[in-house]
């Protein structure tokens, strides 16, 4: 026998080993296996949904093949450009506020002595995060309310009046950024303050035995303490510009703001739910996806390249 398929036999018998050895393990990971080739895998076939002129009688495998028709009609379509433009700016304007700011929420955490405040501090930033997101769109409208908000009431003292917010298309963008970042940066931070939990005392006993501030501590410990969490976060984050929020986003949306807050996500909604046009939406969907894809991948691949820092 030769070389090569002795070390082929001995990998295989090596493999088999190893399946007996940890066969508890694998039988712990079997239900979650399953359930993700089940409810994951399994679904995807329906992708070809986008390639064909589906109707629901006759089924996925029974409906006529279209190529690429439903993908030449979205893009010569004129929601292209507007869908397109509008998630880009409200994704990375979210990514621009969502994403620094939870890391500067736990570097001040971490530099907090009094601990009953630091918990009170933690507390009260994270509850936000657990209020649904029905309960959240009903407080913006009825807090952003031009007649009897209570937003609108504080400006009246002063003696002004509040316009329509939720009825301007240029306000928009800026309502769902910033009341994202009340709801969801204090719970981000747990992952930021954990981490920094993790760095070793004695390098900020010995900064202090070298006389460094806060400040430098801060900006010489934490902060490179931080850069991996980080930098996987961002290519995470990064990954899903494409798919920003359906839920909140279509709560908030009315005809008046429409035009800055009409995304690919609510788009899809409507041309595939509501006007029945299957093939279409889930040729938009694919699309969007796959542009999820090459983003997540380009900039993992930067990322390793620059700092040695990826998903794989």
């Amino acid at each position: 026998m030769s070389n090569h398929n002795k070390q082929k036999k001995k990998g295989s018998v090596g493999f088999v080993e190893g399946v007996k050895r940890s066969k508890s393990l694998y039988l712990l990971m079997l239900p979650s296996i399953v359930i993700f080739l089940l409810f994951t895998y399994y679904p995807m076939y329906g992708v070809l949904i986008a390639f064909k002129d589906f109707t629901p009688a006759q089924g996925i495998m029974g409906s006529p093949w279209a190529g690429l028709k439903y993908f030449k009609q979205f893009f010569n379509s004129y929601q292209f450009t507007l869908t397109i433009r509008n998630t880009l700016v409200i994704s990375l304007y979210t990514i621009l506020v969502t994403f620094p700011l939870p890391i500067a929420m736990a570097l001040m955490c971490n530099q907090m002595k009094a601990l009953k405040f630091k918990k009170f501090f933690q507390v009260s930033t994270y509850l936000p995060h657990f209020i649904s997101t029905v309960v959240m769109c009903g407080m913006i409208i009825l807090f952003l309310s031009p007649s009897s908000g209570i937003i609108a009431k504080l400006v009246g003292l002063l003696g002004f009046k509040l316009p329509n917010l939720m009825g301007s298309a240029s306000a928009f963008p800026h309502i769902y950024v910033w009341t994202e970042a009340w709801q969801h940066v204090g719970w981000d931070s747990i992952l930021y303050i954990a981490t920094l939990s993790a760095v070793d005392p004695t390098l900020y006993e010995a900064a202090t035995m070298d006389g460094a501030s806060k400040w430098h501590k801060m900006l010489h410990i934490d902060i490179p303490a931080l850069m991996p969490t980080a930098t996987i976060m961002f290519i995470l984050r990064m990954g899903s510009v494409m798919s920003v929020g359906f839920e909140k986003i279509y709560l908030l949306q009315n005809t008046l703001n429409s035009s800055t807050s009409e995304i690919i996500s609510t788009y899809v909604y409507k041309v595939g739910l509501v006007s029945n046009q299957y093939s279409l939406s889930s040729a938009i969907g694919l699309f969007n996806n796959l542009i999820n894809l090459i983003l997540l991948l380009t900039v993992n691949a930067i990322s390793k390249k620059l700092g040695d820092t990826s998903l794989i």
